[in-house]
């Protein structure tokens, strides 16, 4: 068992988790790319397992509990191709994406331990498509085989969201198991879970002005220059600024804690990938399914704004490939919630049915309104159909209340996104993957919010992001072993001619010879005088 993902696996797992709300890719599950060849006649890099499994599977299944998005579709996505940047969408500006489970099954895999793999990672981040590594996982990879899973928690790491959500009581739990034999002819061979307790994001607004004097900043369309004033006193008399909705999202008004969006119960994830029966024949279709559970969610939680929704059914994305497009199929159990609030219902969010908007609006300011009313607003905006002090809004328009709408919460469930596609590399099948999000918040300004460069989103908060993918051979799995002769490695290549003499390139190829030459001629010289008879001199 390994507690912890080797550095080469956990930067492709993390960021692509975190991009589980893109178009799907071919189910291509990614690992270590296998190196080039630089001799044919050379001996393999590893020797094949004995006996080789006969089984061909390829599939991975994410499941995000939360991803946070700040400045959504403002970043132009990076890209090698000339030109490409002007076609693919844009990126957010950052984005925080936590409670990831991922499970990968890879036959094709270069590394032993790569061919099955479970992570439950505490999240990661990506800055305009940046993604550094996200420490703190639980991972396990196989072969070998694991008969237990790897349970415990994680932390999530710091980002610069921090201060926009709270997290408590995130676990995880990971098995990855292969079969020595058999390969992914196991029970389940990738499973990743991740749990949360609580969870509140969106504490307050980054892209909208932290001061509540906007005094030369506001400017809205068909009003003139003393209508511009008296909205913005209007603003100078709510208890906080807009970065926190009025005074709504952390301010005096707000005694819940001030959080747009908070998770009360337990949120799970899980995420699988296994071999299932084909009807009919006995080999396999490789299945990735990727599961939610959750029991509700509150919209500004303790305040006057009080807004339940309430999940009727759970989500599932179940991807099944047979290897045979006409049975191969993707499945979505599209979720259905209920919206409501002062024990009103708002709506519903289901297929036929797929967004829901709730106005965020400014009260001008009528000295002939009711006391009621004007107490009714304690200093803060209208959200919904209710003031803050509960009174519904209607009733306060029907007694004179105008109002002006700043902004949008638009609740959204995403629809189903599907690709398929024939392949033959590395074995000839057929490929299929989904991707969906249980729920989307987004903040929109409207025309009315008169603030400069505004984008079309100020933030969004996504629950329950999911993708699955799945490749198998034609005709599906064969689950079986083969018996493989050792291979015999080739003979050593011929050798060619000698390698000709390096060329000189230096003076100093000649010195050395030289020198010991003139030694060894010094040394003859010395023996012949020390050997040769001395003759005298004779005197006169």
């Amino acid at each position: 068992m390994r507690r912890h993902l080797p550095g080469v696996l956990a930067l492709p797992i993390a960021a692509s988790v975190l991009a589980l709300a893109a178009v799907p890719a071919a189910a291509q599950v990614q690992t270590t790319p296998v190196p080039p060849v630089r001799d044919p006649s050379g001996p393999p890099a590893s020797s094949p397992a004995q006996p080789r499994p006969l089984g061909h599977a390829v599939g991975d299944a994410g499941t995000g509990l939360a991803v946070i998005r700040v400045l959504p579709n403002s970043t132009p996505t990076k890209a090698v191709i000339p030109g490409a940047e002007d076609v693919l969408p844009k990126q957010s500006a950052v984005e925080v994406g936590f409670g990831l489970a991922s499970a990968q099954a890879n036959s094709e895999a270069y590394l032993a331990y790569e061919k099955a793999i479970a992570q439950a990672s505490p999240g990661g981040i990506a800055v305009q498509g940046s993604s550094p590594q996200s420490p703190g996982s639980l991972a396990q990879t196989a072969p070998p085989n694991n008969e237990n899973p790897v349970v415990g928690g994680i932390a999530l790491p710091k980002t610069p969201l921090d201060a926009l959500l709270t997290v408590k009581g995130l676990d995880g739990s990971v098995h990855a198991k292969w079969s020595d034999t058999l390969g992914p002819c196991v029970e389940t061979i990738s499973d990743a879970r991740t749990s949360i307790a609580s969870l509140s994001a969106l504490n307050a607004i980054p892209t909208l002005p932290s001061v509540k004097d906007l005094t030369g900043l506001f400017d809205v369309p068909n009003l003139d220059a003393a209508g511009d004033n008296a909205v913005v006193d209007q603003l100078k008399k709510l208890t906080g600024p807009l970065s926190t909705l009025g005074g709504v999202l952390g301010g005096e008004g707000n005694t819940g804690g001030g959080s747009l969006l908070r998770l009360p119960d337990t949120l799970s994830a899980r995420s699988t990938v296994k071999l299932v029966d084909i009807p009919g024949s006995p080999n396999k279709a490789v299945q990735s399914v990727s599961t939610l559970q959750v029991a509700s969610v509150q919209l500004l939680a303790g305040t006057g704004f009080d807004i339940s929704i309430n999940v009727v059914s759970q989500p599932t994305l179940t991807v099944t490939s047979t290897g045979d497009k006409a049975t191969s199929s993707v499945r979505y159990t599209a979720p259905v919630l209920e919206v409501a609030q002062g024990g009103k219902s708002l709506g519903k969010l289901d297929a036929a049915n797929p967004e829901l908007d709730i106005p965020l609006a400014l009260p001008l300011p009528d000295l002939a309104l009711p006391a009621e009313i004007q107490d009714g607003l304690k200093g803060l905006p209208i959200i919904g159909g209710l003031l803050a002090g509960g009174l519904p809004l209607q009733d306060a328009i029907a007694d004179g209340l105008k109002t002006l709408d700043l902004g949008v919460i638009r609740l959204s469930v995403a629809g189903l996104n599907q690709t398929d596609a024939a392949a033959s590399e590395p074995f000839k099948g057929y490929q299929l993957g989904a991707t969906a999000r249980m729920l989307d918040l987004q903040i929109l300004p409207t025309e009315a919010l008169g603030l400069p460069n505004l984008p079309s989103a100020l933030a969004q908060v996504s629950l329950g992001e999911q993708v699955a993918r799945a490749y198998a051979p034609e005709g599906g799995v064969v689950c079986g072993t083969v018996a493989v002769s050792p291979e015999v490695p080739p003979a050593p290549a011929p050798q060619g001619a000698p390698v000709p003499p390096l060329a000189y390139t230096n003076a100093a190829y000649h010195s050395i010879p030289l020198f010991w030459s003139g030694t060894a001629m010094l040394l003859i010289g010395v023996v012949l005088v020390a050997a040769l008879p001395g003759r005298r001199v004779r005197r006169r």
